[in-house]
């Protein structure tokens, strides 16, 4: 395990941003040219990466898929190894990701079953989503797996935590960016003007509305404004403004009628504050919904393996594209346990490494049963 520690601390150094994982693909061509070539097919796409293991007797094929991408956050561990990118990391645990699918694959080389697996290095998972655009493309029309999973880290687990459930697991998301375009002019004079700030701000009560009036109680849905920009100077009345934010559902319907109010706010507030709203929704994921059956033969595996602690756990509000991957074809996601004391898209999240080896060995051993 010392060789994937490394892989994955060199991954760690290099955290790029979606569809700009340059090194990142280089890196794992090298790893994978390294390896003895008999049993394997490998593909690029965009900046990510395909690669089959060919099973000995092969009925099916099995895939898995691993994220590549950092994102825009400026590192605060300390750790000798941090990220060389400035204002980028692996605040997400990609870069375990990625160690553990090398790892997996390496073991099915040595270890070869019956079935192909299909590994998918999928770029832009944090933004602007890619797995919708990767599961389109010929080469996985050519190797379409008949059932596909994956997993993402959880540091509020500890290291040898399997949690999942069937079903929903992670909700519906869209990104939202809303510019406001009115009219700049001297703070002293605002009834010559149309200032943006003043509508924003508003605006921003309005939305708040939405969830609480809207929203059926038995549902469950979040928009959040983490952003708000505008303005030059403090004697200058703003000419625009900027809100960003992000919408979570836990049902399609709920987004859909999110979205339409959100329409309709806008239409009422150029009218009020006599100005030109734009709206983008920007990158949206599917809800990650887990087969019934597949999950429960995955969580009876994991129950009765003898280093794994298996949770059922809740749904959570959390955005994963590769919701779009298991919409028409069978397959899960679920929680692994890498003990950090600080949560994802933290600067100082810390997983636990020990979490890589557990899991190379979990999920092959899965792969040898399943």
């Amino acid at each position: 395990m010392d060789k994937l520690i490394k892989i994955r601390r060199d991954l760690h150094q290099i955290p790029e941003l979606g569809f700009q994982e340059f090194k990142t693909q280089a890196y794992l061509l090298d790893y994978i040219k390294s390896m003895p070539q008999e049993r394997l097919e490998w593909a690029t796409w965009k900046t990510g990466l395909f690669v089959r293991v060919k099973g000995e007797r092969p009925k099916r094929t099995i895939g898995y898929r691993a994220d590549i991408d950092g994102l825009p956050i400026k590192e605060d561990t300390g750790l000798p190894y941090s990220s060389i990118h400035e204002g980028m990391m692996h605040a997400c645990g990609h870069d375990f990701h990625m160690t553990i699918a090398l790892g997996v694959l390496t073991n099915l080389i040595e270890n070869p079953i019956d079935d192909h697996v299909l590994f998918m290095f999928q770029p832009a998972e944090e933004g602007p989503g890619g797995a919708a655009e990767m599961i389109k493309t010929e080469i996985f029309g050519k190797w379409k797996p008949e059932m596909i999973f994956g997993l993402h880290v959880a540091p509020e687990y500890p290291v040898g935590t399997i949690a999942t459930k069937p079903g929903l697991l992670f909700a519906n998301t869209s990104e939202l960016f809303i510019d406001f375009i009115g009219k700049g002019g001297h703070a002293a004079y605002p009834h010559l003007t149309n200032d943006m700030v003043v509508a924003s701000c508003q605006f921003v009560n309005q939305l708040q509305t939405i969830v609480s009036r809207n929203i059926d109680p038995m549902d469950s849905a979040v928009v959040t404004i983490g952003k708000i920009t505008g303005g030059t100077v403090q004697n200058i009345i703003a000419e625009h403004a900027r809100i960003e934010g992000t919408i979570r559902t836990l049902s399609e319907k709920s987004m859909v009628l999110i979205r339409d109010r959100i329409i309709q706010m806008v239409k009422g507030m150029e009218i009020a504050f006599n100005c030109e709203i734009k709206i983008d929704f920007g990158a949206s994921y599917y809800q990650v919904y887990n087969t019934e059956q597949v999950t429960k033969d995955f969580m009876a595996f994991a129950e009765e393996h003898k280093a794994a602690t298996l949770l059922e756990c809740k749904e959570a509000m959390t955005g994963e594209d590769f919701g779009y991957m298991i919409k028409d074809i069978p397959g899960f996601m679920f929680w692994l346990g890498v003990d950090s004391n600080y949560g994802l898209h933290h600067s100082k999240i810390t997983p636990d490494e020990k979490a890589i080896e557990f899991a190379v060995n979990f999920i092959s051993d899965y792969l040898h049963k399943a």
